[in-house]
């Protein structure tokens, strides 16, 4: 009797001891590993970013950044250890392998891991996809499959993608030539202050292209409701002050094509304000 007592109180021990442990959360347990992951990422692009800053000043094969390349190598690959799924790992581990000329690098290695990591969403690596699928492979038939991948980027509304999605609507290159499709793609790419896309919307606003519906429709829906109710409606806007704010864009990002318009603007208006 006396045995059968001990035991029950040494079992109830137990489990009042197990009860204090800290009980496992999946959730924590990914949020840590992402957050490892992404501390590794860093690191591995602050090499790479030194690497860009000083490779126009020596030979892309100069051993002097060969630490730099082995830093970035070595954290994009714990970064994948410690977690697989992670696309920005497999986007900047493929970045080194396709665009340097560095020790262990390999293009096959970095074309599967790009192509995983836009598989697996990443809108970074959709873009570069879909952009490498269309201008490094002129013998092979791979259009629909750019087109996929960087409409895949626009969905994200990856501003590299939108702007290049307006080329090639505006030029038909691929599809359908398009002026509504290609000015929205710049509208949204500008917002994003893609410098190249200010440039172009505000270029052929110059030229009088009109600004599409869907743009006017959306910008519509910021007007005050007590205005709504009031029937008033919005003035149409001067493409030459449309064409400004979008030239200030550019310019803000250090464009000297920016300020150059925005230089031109100011000559017309000088000139007929002489008038």
């Amino acid at each position: 009797m006396l045995r059968h007592l001990l035991l029950r109180a040494k079992t109830q021990k137990q489990a009042r001891h197990l009860l204090l442990l800290p009980q496992f959360n999946p959730q924590r347990e990914i949020h840590s590993r992402n957050k490892k992951a992404m501390e590794l990422i860093a690191k591995g692009w602050n090499a790479l970013q030194e690497v860009d800053r000083v490779i126009d000043y020596t030979e892309p094969t100069d051993p002097r950044l060969h630490p730099l390349f082995r830093t970035a190598k070595q954290n994009f690959e714990l970064a994948l250890e410690v977690d697989n799924s992670n696309t920005h790992a497999r986007y900047w581990l493929s970045r080194f392998h396709l665009k340097y000329q560095a020790p262990g690098s390999c293009k096959a290695i970095g074309a599967a891991l790009l192509a995983e990591a836009a598989d697996m969403g990443d809108a970074d690596a959709q873009y570069e996809l879909g952009r490498r699928l269309r201008i490094e492979n002129p013998y092979v038939q791979s259009e629909q499959v750019a087109f996929y991948y960087l409409e895949k980027a626009v969905e994200q509304l990856h501003p590299g993608a939108l702007y290049l999605l307006g080329s090639v609507y505006l030029t038909g290159e691929w599809v359908k030539q398009d002026m509504a499709q290609a000015l929205w793609c710049f509208h949204r790419a500008s917002e994003k202050g893609h410098v190249g896309a200010a440039i172009a919307y505000g270029s052929l606003l110059l030229k009088g292209a009109k600004v599409p519906e869907a743009i006017t429709k959306f910008n519509a829906r910021s007007i005050p409701s007590s205005k709504v109710k009031k029937n008033l409606t919005m003035p149409d806007e001067d493409p030459m002050e449309l064409a400004k704010e979008q030239f200030e864009i550019a310019a803000r990002a250090g464009s000297d094509l920016g300020l150059i318009w925005l230089k031109r603007l100011e000559d017309e208006e000088k000139l007929k304000a002489a008038q």
